[in-house]
This record gives structure tokens, sequence and C-alpha cells, in this order.
């Protein structure tokens, strides 16, 4: 962007979160021991993913939507990526995160977010508004997506009875920031759990503030 008024605006205009989100990660998880980074607890289902399963989910999100899903469109030439890197970060054996086996500690978790944050930014500063909502793909969502989809005005046109729903690049673009908020309000609960004070305001956008969403808290058990 040059800041020429008849210059066309590109994605980083609708969501400049992006351009924040990681410092608000990081702020959160620094300076954690190992046993805070790994606590868990049966009480509620978000708690039984660590802070750093948190993290690495979120990590794994972002190349999930859009390598495998968005990756012929946003990478005609390839994102520079081997398959054996991409199955490690997108679609390893461990639940919808990085290749735990390679992926083992902290560091090695955000440097993957980090990077997968830089490939969302650049997406965004590559594409103009009118090509984020032209463009668009198709991809199955569960029952879940019955609370979700009110967080989503346009962007994401829902078929309940297939399960199949047509998303543009924004709606995808917005899923995948408000995943992020959403994960880090579930580290947000997951320090307070441990009597540990959360460390960055949350913008009040996304999944976490729609009513029906499970915002409970839990005692350090």
């Amino acid at each position: 962007m040059t800041g020429d008024p008849t210059e066309p605006l590109t994605g980083r205009s609708l969501l400049p979160g992006f351009w924040e989100i990681g410092a608000s990660i990081h702020d959160e998880i620094m300076g954690l021991t190992k046993e805070q980074l790994n606590w868990t607890s049966d009480r509620f289902e978000w708690s039984k993913w660590s802070i750093s399963r948190q993290t690495s989910h979120m990590a794994s999100m972002l190349y999930r939507w859009m390598l495998l899903r968005w990756g012929d469109q946003l990478f005609s030439e390839g994102p520079g990526l081997d398959e054996a890197q991409i199955t490690a970060l997108a679609a390893s054996d461990t639940d919808r995160a990085l290749d735990e086996n390679i992926f083992k500690s902290i560091d090695d978790i955000t440097r993957a977010l980090d990077n997968g944050l830089a490939l969302a930014q650049g997406s965004l500063d590559s594409h103009t508004v009118d090509q984020m909502r032209s463009m668009t793909i198709e991809a199955e969502q569960g029952p879940h997506w019955d609370l979700m989809i009110n967080a989503h005005p346009t962007g994401i046109d829902r078929n309940t009875e297939t399960g199949i729903s047509v998303l543009t690049m924004e709606g995808t673009f917005r899923h995948m920031y408000f995943e992020l908020i959403t994960h880090l309000f579930n580290i947000q609960r997951l320090k307070r759990a441990q009597g540990l004070k959360a460390e960055t305001d949350l913008p009040r956008v996304g999944y976490y503030v729609l009513d029906g969403w499970d915002v409970s808290e839990a005692g350090k058990t």
C-alpha cells in the first residue's frame, strides 16, 4: 500500500487484527513454566487442552485453511513447503494440531505460529477487498457451526441440510481470526485456573462473545 486513494484496498483493511494477535499470544505465554504450559483439567472441554496444545492448534489451524483448503488459489506456484512439511503443519496424526513428534517445545510451536501468521498477512496484503469477497471454496461444516455462523454476517453461505458451506476468502480469514481470538481466550482461562493473570485485553469480537458460548471459568485443581 502506498497511501494512494485510488489504489484498491487490500485484505489488511478488513482484518488488521492479524497484525496484532501474534504479540498478544506471545505476551500471554511469555515466562510460563513447562508445568504451567502443560496444565490441563477434565472439568471443562476447553481445559482439556493445555496452553501448549491451544497454541499448537492455532498454528495448525492457519495452515490447514491456507494450505489444504485454499492452497491452489492462494499459492499458484506452491507455498514453498514440501509434502512432509505440509503434513507436519496441517495434516499430522496429532488431533487438530502440529505434529507433536516434531514440534515438541513451546519455541517450536510459536515459531510455526509466527510463520503461519506471516503467511496469512502476506495473503491479505496481496489480495484486494473485491478479490477476497469474490474468491470462494466449499467446505464441510459440522453442527458446531449452528452457533458460530452468528458471528459471520457475510462471507459464509451455510447449507444446513448438506453441511457444505461456500466460504469467501474474507469469510475464511475472518473465521481464522476469530479462532485465534477464541483460543487466546482459552489460554487466558487456563492461566486464571492456575492463579495466573491475563496479560492482554481481548477485542470483543468473534465466537467467545456469542450468546450461548461456554465462557465458564475453572478454579485451580
